[in-house]
């Protein structure tokens, strides 16, 4: 069986991005990104000091908070108040790592950043949509603190962007919307960072159903690097 794609795209061909910029008013940068039908606002903000464990070190620390909102889905979502789901705070964790490679953490100073991803509206891959705007709000706070005379150059090392893929049918697709995720037999979220040459900072694989060998699992990393390596492109003209 050939799956047919909802949108009939490509079974390499992205959903289309979009970065507004200064989306809110006071972070220190916003941006609300769109990924087809999926909407993740993501505001930076910056604060001095940094957590007990890297006090006097010099270094700063970057964080990253994730919450789904009510109306995302079609069937409003519980607010998540005090006790966060094992869901929210393995994505949350997720984004401050990925975005945490993109940053020299030395040259921030004990400073914190705090990124904050709120998802307006859910149609998969809002984890992966975070940690992509995540990356441009995090360059412009950084340009806008060099231009402030708080940081003396920015700190950003490369780009960080991430996509999903799934493997429907035996064929691999890229960045799943709701209704691929839920037929996908395997899925994947795939995170890299650029630079000389783009490299792997997470992949996060499961089988829903069966299994996937290593020609498939190739096949896999091979539709993701090509979907990163579009979306970075978009990432440098929406900062520039």
């Amino acid at each position: 069986m050939v799956w047919q794609r909802p949108d009939n795209r490509f079974f390499d061909q992205l959903r289309p991005f979009k970065f507004e910029l200064d989306f809110t008013k006071f972070a220190q940068a916003s941006v609300l990104t769109s990924c087809g039908d999926t909407k993740v606002l993501c505001t930076v903000s910056v604060a001095e000091g940094v957590p007990p464990f890297l006090r006097d070190s010099g270094q700063g620390w970057l964080t990253a908070e994730y919450r789904m909102m009510p109306g995302a889905t079609p069937e409003r979502q519980r607010r998540e108040f005090m006790k966060l789901s094992g869901r929210t705070q393995e994505i949350q964790r997720l984004i401050g790592r990925s975005l945490r490679a993109a940053i020299d953490l030395k040259a921030l100073g004990e400073r914190t950043i705090t990124i904050d991803a709120d998802v307006l509206q859910a149609d998969g891959g809002t984890r992966t949509t975070a940690i992509t705007g995540g990356y441009v709000g995090l360059a412009i706070a950084c340009e806008r603190l060099v231009k402030a005379g708080i940081l003396g150059k920015s700190p950003i090392i490369a780009p960080v962007a991430a996509i999903s893929v799934g493997l429907i049918a035996g064929q691999a697709y890229l960045d799943l919307n709701y209704l691929e995720d839920v037929a996908a037999d395997v899925d994947f979220n795939v995170v890299m960072i650029g630079g000389q040459a783009l490299n792997l900072i997470e992949v996060q694989g499961t089988a829903e159903a069966g299994s996937y060998n290593r020609a498939q699992l190739n096949q896999i990393l091979d539709v993701a690097e090509k979907g990163i390596q579009t979306i970075m492109t978009l990432q440098t003209k929406a900062i520039h």
